[in-house]
């Protein structure tokens, strides 16, 4: 077989950590644990049942402003149920498969996570992203009925929990309890930190539920409430007619999600830009109030949080953000603030990040600006890109951020809100476009051919040794798959669980077949794998990176310090691949632990090495 060798030169120069040497907790810089974090992402109803006696019922899922109830004859869904077999109850509500799968409840809870913690330690995780917990009727939690309490059922007592929350006055911190879900949650922080894992809470400031307090009390007094200017209200009740005039505006025209006002907007505002703006100061003073809740209960750091994830970041203004950033310092100088952002213009153009990471607002962006042109690179699509363009990507969005920050980015490749990554390596589409099979009836939701693992397995070898914190959604380690929201949120195929065989699809035509659901541990043994060769190499979270290969389908770079030299080669081209290595050297292949004698190693297809250089 002809072999190709490429000299190991450098195509457009070294990417330089140039980390900052002052104090790791100065006000624009990074907390310094963010770039050596390992992230995993969990969505708590999905993740594990711990506690069946505080599974959802009706009258904590109901939204009576909304009208919106639970089917009749509803009832928590068995945690190994088929996913695209629907309930009897989901049947005879008459409901379609999307509409009926969102009163879904599987009973995942904190108490389930604290049993997990020392899977997740065996995994090497290093920090927690925990999907809202905040008190809300939805699976997501996005729609809070209140900041400042953990949802009732993720805790021990949600009958007892929703009379202490009933009994405060929740516009007055100080009549704030503390209720058995909050304990839980301060416990799971507590332990989380025991085994050397932080822990960050994710919230929308931008919007809350219609069953949210502040917008209960404006719908019951009207123009009288104190909270009568928290949100976008276009016309207030006349009680003096029989109809109802009370209008308000909601997030993206979605009256369940009412959205708070924002004030002080000097630059246009533009969904995908980000703008010059602030919000409702009472609304504001509330969120300040929740932030140092769970930064420092009751004053004391050391029980709290290490920082915030916020959601639809770029529809709120730079200056709360500014004051809120303040805020969160002033109380946690350790604290790490991550904004989501997405699409600048859909589906072909992802948001700027510099506006959010400029020391000023947040320290990270969930970074799927990384992982897009890396898609399109490792796995089979229609859009494929060579390697020069994806050396050239990495770069525009590398040299665009400050040193600093671009080490402390959360590679974020993965989440509740799009495929899981072996689907989304299975499909050839466009990514995140019609990426469910109600938009694409060619979209493959089954359990994907070798190829999509072959492929995958490069990709992770990539986002594991490259610049900025490599994120695992919960599951991925798992060997799950799924399409788009809602099936990427499938309840997590735990090892010894006996799942119902999954239907491939009930919306495609033809006959229909069947998956077998289980724990992957070939999956799981590949990312302890990857996640203890960063950890036990520090140049990978730290180190310059120098592309040395960018040609076809054939790609390395170097991670390296004053310490340490590491070359990360992939080979995608369809026959085997020879690459020259530096002269007088001695290597080991992290992936495989052996050693690589001579001036050049020669590459499978579709292969990698990790090389490290040895003494």
């Amino acid at each position: 077989m002809k072999k190709y060798y490429i000299l190991l030169f450098v195509l457009a120069g070294t990417i330089n950590s140039a980390l900052p040497q002052s104090s790791p907790s100065k006000f624009n810089e990074p907390p310094s644990w963010a770039k050596s974090a390992i992230w995993y992402q969990v969505f708590v109803e999905r993740f594990n049942n711990g506690d069946k006696s505080n599974d959802p019922k009706p009258e904590n899922m109901d939204v009576p402003f909304m009208n919106i109830k639970t089917p009749a004859g509803w009832s928590v869904t068995p945690w190994t149920h088929d996913w695209y077999s629907q309930e009897d109850w989901a049947v005879k509500s008459g409901k379609s498969f999307n509409d009926a799968v969102q009163y879904r409840r599987y009973g995942g809870d904190l108490q389930g996570v604290l049993d997990k913690l020392d899977y997740l330690k065996d995994l090497g995780v290093t920090a927690l992203f925990m999907n809202p917990l905040n008190d809300a009727p939805s699976l997501h939690k996005y729609d809070a009925r209140n900041y400042h309490h953990i949802d009732v059922n993720f805790g021990p007592d949600p009958v007892g929990d929703n009379k202490l929350i009933a009994a405060e006055k929740p516009s007055d911190p100080t009549t704030w309890k503390w209720t058995s879900a909050d304990k839980i949650f301060l416990k799971l922080v507590a332990e989380a930190h025991k085994r050397g894992m932080k822990i960050i809470m994710d919230y929308s400031w931008n919007h809350t539920g219609t069953s949210f307090w502040a917008f209960e009390d404006l719908v019951k007094n009207q123009e009288k409430s104190a909270c009568k200017d928290w949100y976008n209200v276009t016309s207030f009740d006349n009680l003096a007619t029989p109809e109802n005039e009370f209008k308000y505006e909601g997030w993206l025209g979605n009256k369940y999600l009412p959205e708070v006002k924002k004030v002080e907007i000097t630059t246009e505002r533009k969904i995908g830009h980000a703008y010059e703006g602030n919000m409702n100061e009472g609304a504001k003073q509330h969120i300040f109030a929740v932030t140092k809740r769970w930064l420092a209960p009751d004053g004391d750091t050391t029980k709290g949080i290490d920082g915030f994830r916020l959601d639809v970041a770029d529809h709120i203004g730079l200056g709360f953000w500014r004051d809120f950033r303040k805020v969160v310092r002033s109380v946690q100088p350790e604290a790490y603030l991550i904004g989501e952002i997405w699409w600048e213009q859909w589906p072909d153009q992802l948001m700027n990040p510099v506006p959010f990471t400029s020391g000023d607002v947040f320290d990270a962006v969930m970074f799927y600006q990384s992982y897009r042109p890396a898609r399109y690179f490792f796995a089979k699509t229609d859009m494929e890109i060579n390697a020069t363009q994806l050396k050239d990507s990495l770069q525009f969005q590398w040299n665009r951020l400050l040193p600093a920050n671009r080490y402390a980015m959360m590679n974020t490749s993965s989440t509740h809100d799009t495929p899981r990554l072996l689907s989304d390596f299975y499909n050839p589409n466009k990514y995140k476009y019609q990426a469910s099979p109600y938009d694409n009836k060619n979209y493959k939701t089954g359990k994907p051919k070798a190829e999509s693992y072959v492929r995958l397995r490069l990709y992770l070898i990539h986002m594991f040794t490259s610049i900025g914190a490599p994120q695992i959604y919960n599951g991925e380690e798992m060997g799950m798959w799924g399409a788009d929201d809602p099936n990427c949120r499938k309840p997590l195929m735990w090892k010894g669980i006996k799942f119902d065989p999954e239907t491939r699809t009930n919306i495609q035509p033809g006959p229909k077949t069947y998956d077998q659901v289980s724990f992957n541990q070939s999956q799981f043994d590949l990312y302890k794998k990857l996640i203890g060769i960063r950890k036990n190499n520090p140049v990978l979270s730290t180190g310059d990176i120098t592309f040395l290969a960018a040609e076809g389908k054939k790609l390395a770079y170097k991670r390296s310090d004053s310490k340490d030299e590491i070359i990360v080669i992939f080979n995608l081209e369809t026959t085997s691949q020879g690459f020259a290595l530096p002269p007088k050297s001695n290597w080991i292949d992290l992936l495989t632990n052996k050693k690589i004698t001579g001036n050049s190693i020669v590459l499978k297809t579709i292969s990698a090495a990790v090389l490290k250089k040895v003494d």
